[in-house]
Formats: C-alpha cells, structure tokens, sequence
C-alpha cells in the first residue's frame, strides 16, 4: 500500500517561499507518478503540478509555471513543490498524490490517483 506523507506547509507572507515535501513507502518509488493538488475552502481541488516516474514529463498549472517547481529525490523517495514568489491566492491545503502508470494525457486530475496524502495547509498573507 502507497503511503504519502506532505510536510513543508506554513504561514508565508506574499512573495516568500515554502518549500513542500511528499515522502513515500510501501511501493518502489521509481515506479511512482506524483502530483500535487490544492484545494482551497469553497473551491475544487485543483492539479498544481505532476512529474512522471523518471523525472522528464513535468506538468504545471498555468496560474503557477515559472514559480514553483517540482522535483523528485529516488534516493529519498521524496518529492518537492519549491513555491517561489507566494501569493494570497495560493492559500490551500496542498495534496500529494500518486498513481503507478503514465497519465493518459499528462495533466492531473484527481480521479486519476488512487494514492494520497493527508494533506499540509500554506496559508499566505501579510
């Protein structure tokens, strides 16, 4: 069994950074595509970011490319979301989730993963 455990999450001000954690177990990592959903109060949740098993397919959220990053340690079994450049807008609870085959077509949606964390809160304001 897939576990996944977030950690990283805080309270940022705008235009800081926080840096997310997804440790996994129970299942060889190499074989794990990991993404991270948002879900904020009153809202859907939302893929922000997803990075297949080897590290060079790597989706973003248009609302986020070119101020997060997401990254894959196989060594750690871990993977990073780096939020640079904080905005009140990406207050949320952040998931990670994962899945054991290739999105069909590259972008996350939750249904497609049967594997989650419990989430980590990223709270930005002033």
């Amino acid at each position: 069994q897939v576990q996944l455990v977030e950690s990283g999450g805080g309270l940022a001000q705008p235009g800081a950074s926080l840096r997310l954690s997804c440790e996994t177990s129970g299942f060889p990592f190499d074989y794990l595509y990991i993404a991270w959903f948002r879900q904020a109060p009153g809202k859907e949740r939302e893929g922000v970011s997803y990075i297949n098993n080897i590290g060079d397919y790597i989706y973003y959220k248009v609302s986020v490319k070119g101020r997060f990053t997401i990254s894959r340690d196989n060594a750690k079994n871990t993977v990073y979301l780096q939020m640079n450049r904080l905005k009140p807008e990406d207050t949320a609870i952040y998931y990670c989730a994962a899945v054991d085959r290739p999105l069909r077509d590259g972008r996350p949606v939750p249904s497609n993963f049967p594997y989650w964390g419990l989430g980590t809160q990223v709270t930005v304001s002033s």
